[in-house]
């Protein structure tokens, strides 16, 4: 069996707001520590069927990066969910409204 990991490091201030996150993992071919503004990580638990949830965001993030953050990850969210259940229907449903998010938030023209 192989085994893998991956580090998330977060650097907080005085009041527990991150300042700084980075993570790396043992699979990056580039060695290097990976700098974040903002992360979202969930892990479904295999004994209580509840999902755990962590996000962070650093000072720095804008607003228009937070529209752009979530934008991206509604569409991954669509695209992992048609690769696990072949729900084309379901999944082409995120999709538009990934869209929808995206021209409400001026990422993209209506």
């Amino acid at each position: 069996m192989r085994k893998t990991e991956i580090k998330i490091n977060v650097t907080l201030d005085k009041v527990n707001v991150p300042e700084f996150i980075s993570w790396e993992s043992d699979d990056d071919t580039t060695n290097q520590t990976h700098e974040s503004k903002a992360m979202m990580l969930a892990l479904f638990e295999k004994d209580s069927k509840e999902t755990v949830k962590i996000d962070l965001w650093t000072k720095e993030m804008q607003m228009g990066e937070m529209d752009r953050f979530f934008f991206q990850t509604l569409k991954s969210m669509a695209d992992t969910y048609y690769k696990a259940t072949k729900n084309n229907a379901l999944a082409s449903r995120m999709q538009e409204f990934a869209r929808y998010f995206a021209e409400e938030t001026k990422i993209i023209e209506k």
